[in-house]
């Protein structure tokens, strides 16, 4: 066997490195500095598409090159979720400072599965701080996570756990005395849904109660299924409330569904992924009173904190239940009085062992910022969907499709007398110009059978002027569309 030479990924020479480093920060500064003068979206042509279906390279390329190819390839044709027109689903904006940190968080290199690192501090100190924003107690612990999804999943493993009768880690859910039953609005998110699937308890678990008129959940249909559960052998095992419905932005009645849950000993689980951090808001904190008094909470800091992605929170009020729920070790992880291991492990507390550190972008964007701004930002926005909603009330041939809770429109463009078909088609088709010509990225929806554009105001960037200028677009659209239908009709009729 030849000797070959040792290797290492690291340059020979730092020089092209370095030089193509300060073009990243001097282009990144640029790029956004700039956005509202790009499209907020844009097709990829199909040479884009072509290039990334060539061969894994075997050999090296120049790091600049390699820039130049992100440059070219890939950063024109983003999610556009940065710009200030992007109203889309519900996405934050991110941050520079945020940006910065996650290659700082890359060259610490940490891995916060567990440590005595000052990483895993910063972990901490952030879980802690979020406590703080939604009023959790102090004593309460918390798990960041990728997202929203994986929040909820672990609040409903340690509710589960919790309500099961029988200990799941030892026996499995097939050793349940009686099957479980988990309660929630027909606006719920699908990750509730999903995450009891993946729990093994199927979708047979989740009972979905009906909304009331303003798509908050019916609390006199709540009281009556679980009623009706426990009488035919269910345990009705978790209320499953959100703090700002994906749909509309609606938020559940807190107080009483906690009222509810501590009479019926039931856990109080909060989906407040888009809304929680209301909590910090000065004008708008009331609409969510009573999320305090959860059993556990979901969180994302890449919505209303916009931290760059991705960034969610898990919050449960019972610490030594969150951990007894998750805790394992093998021979390979044995805590350690003194060195590395000298620490708790944080992956004691969910389903990752290996995790990156995203509380860095958190926690530099929190102290560069300050909390207090950021709950300017959100009151700013949540006002912002109430100017929207202003303007569509004014304009004759647009329609409001559902109350405006917080900071999420939804209506369409009604023009004349149309059946519903036809408005969602036409409605999809503005959605669609509006997106293919980088105007703005709204979504859509339906809502009680009823299609409509919907625009989630969860940008630090936003506007006045960009909400006026979509509805201008909107009419527009609407009306060059009606006029090509009517001429198509009477075109076919002579």
């Amino acid at each position: 066997m030849t000797d070959c030479p040792e290797e290492s990924l690291d340059p020979a020479d730092w020089t092209e490195t370095q030089e193509t480093a300060r073009r990243m920060v001097e282009d990144a500064f640029a790029h956004i500095g700039t956005l509202r003068d790009r499209p907020v979206w844009q097709q990829m042509p199909q040479s884009v598409r072509d290039h990334f279906e060539t061969n894994v390279p075997m050999d090296p390329m120049p790091v600049g090159a390699v820039y130049e190819e992100f440059q070219s390839h890939v950063l024109p044709y983003a999610m556009g979720n940065t710009h200030p027109r992007f109203w889309g689903w519900y996405m934050g904006s991110g941050n520079m400072t945020g940006a910065m940190a996650d290659f700082l968080a890359a060259i610490d290199g940490s891995n916060l599965g567990g440590g005595n690192t000052a990483a895993a501090q910063v972990d901490r100190q952030v879980v802690n701080w979020l406590k703080q924003m939604v009023e959790f107690p102090a004593s309460a612990s918390g798990t960041l996570t990728s997202g929203g999804s994986v929040a909820n999943m672990v609040c409903l493993t340690v509710a589960r756990n919790k309500m099961a009768g029988v200990d799941v880690r030892e026996e499995g859910i097939t050793a349940l005395p009686k099957p479980l039953r988990f309660y929630t609005s027909d606006q719920v998110h699908s990750a509730s849904q999903k995450a009891l699937e993946t729990l093994g308890l199927g979708r047979r678990a989740l009972h979905i109660v009906p909304s009331d008129a303003n798509l908050k959940l019916d609390i006199a249909a709540l009281k009556k299924a679980i009623e009706d559960d426990r009488a035919a052998g269910y345990l009705p095992t978790c209320v499953i409330a959100t703090a700002g419905t994906t749909n509309t932005g609606a938020i559940d009645e807190m107080p009483t569904i906690a009222d509810l849950c501590e009479r019926e000993n039931m856990w109080f689980h909060v989906d407040g992924c888009i809304g929680a951090l209301i909590k910090i808001a000065p004008e708008n904190r009331s609409l969510v009173d009573g999320i305090e008094r959860a059993d556990s909470m979901a969180l994302d800091p890449h919505k209303w904190l916009h931290t760059p992605f991705e960034a969610g929170c898990a919050l449960v009020r019972d610490a030594a239940l969150h951990f007894h729920t998750f805790e394992l070790h093998g021979e390979y992880l044995e805590e350690k009085p003194r060195g590395v291991a000298a620490a708790e492990f944080l992956g004691d507390y969910g389903f990752e062992l290996s995790r990156g550190f995203k509380a860095l972008k958190i926690w530099m964007s929190i102290k560069e910022q300050g909390v207090a701004k950021f709950g300017r930002l959100i009151d700013q926005n949540i006002a912002q969907g109430s100017y929207l909603t202003q303007l569509i009330q004014e304009n004759a041939l647009l329609e409001l499709v559902a109350p405006t809770s917080i900071n999420i429109v939804c209506f369409r463009y009604r023009g004349s007398s149309l059946a519903e078909t036809e408005l969602k088609e036409l409605n999809t088709e503005i959605m669609l110009r509006l997106q293919e010509t980088g105007v703005a990225v709204p979504s859509d929806t339906t809502v009680g059978d009823r299609h409509c554009l919907r625009v989630a105001i969860n940008n630090h960037r936003t506007k006045k002027q960009d909400l006026d200028l979509l509805v201008r677009e909107v009419t527009r659209l609407g009306q060059d569309l009606e006029r090509a239908r009517h001429n198509s009709l009477a075109s076919h009729r002579s």
